[in-house]
């Protein structure tokens, strides 16, 4: 795209064109391409595939991404408070929503609090430093500069983020498995990742645990079930 604007401007107006010192052309490329830049950052941190296409390279859009794409950007915007994703297995619905998801969300807001629940504590975990580690990679860095995990909290399942910018917004990321302790912890996003096989069972005992040990902010907060 930007060799295009650049091969565009050139027939506008050749002649001034090669009549521009280097130095001059050089800085031109350099702003268009930081321009360039800027705008993809942009885009990134309003849509929810952008992000997912700039962290995921090999990323193969359908139009159930779109779909739970949208729901997404629904969730960041406040506009939805409860979500249900209900699809067959390898449809990348938990790498969207225990992975990605909030990823994006914490890069929208470092001070974020959320708890990610699974049936296996070892699963909810492995989430916990896929989001973690995504936070370290210079492609993440690049769309959310402001986010940095907290120093002396960054174990797989339980880490704290904060602000580059104001140290004192402080965010965290729980993870628990049926049974976990969550007793007295807070909220913003509350996620449930099901395995279908005995999937109701799992989501009664999972969601009693959290309702009676966890409290979720009414005003801001949101839950996604996984199934």
């Amino acid at each position: 795209m930007l060799k295009n604007c650049c091969k565009i401007f050139m027939e506008i107006d050749k002649e001034l064109w090669e009549q521009l010192p280097k130095e001059v052309l050089k800085e031109y490329l350099e702003l268009t391409e930081r321009l360039g830049e800027l705008n993809e950052v942009e885009q990134c941190e309003q849509s929810f595939l952008a992000f997912v296409k700039s962290q995921w390279p090999q990323f193969i859009e359908g139009s159930h991404h779109r779909i739970m794409a949208n729901a997404f950007e629904r969730i960041a915007n406040g506009k939805l408070k409860r979500l249900i994703i209900n699809m067959p297995p390898r449809h990348t619905k938990s790498e969207f929503a225990s992975h990605m998801l909030p990823a994006w969300l914490v890069g929208k807001q470092p001070g974020l609090k959320i708890i990610q629940a699974t049936h296996t504590a070892d699963l909810a975990v492995k989430f916990g430093r896929k989001v973690r580690d995504l936070f370290e990679t210079s492609s993440y860095q690049a769309i959310f500069p402001d986010v940095m995990l907290h120093p002396d909290s960054k174990a797989a399942g339980k880490w704290e983020t904060r602000s580059k910018k104001n140290p004192k917004i402080l965010g965290e990321y729980y993870a628990v498995g049926t049974g976990g302790a969550i007793a007295g912890r807070g909220a913003d996003c509350l996620l449930l990742t099901i395995p279908t096989q005995n999937k109701m069972l799992c989501l009664k005992r999972l969601w009693k645990r959290l309702m009676n040990g966890t409290l979720l902010d009414q005003g801001k907060g949101c839950s996604l079930e996984d199934l």
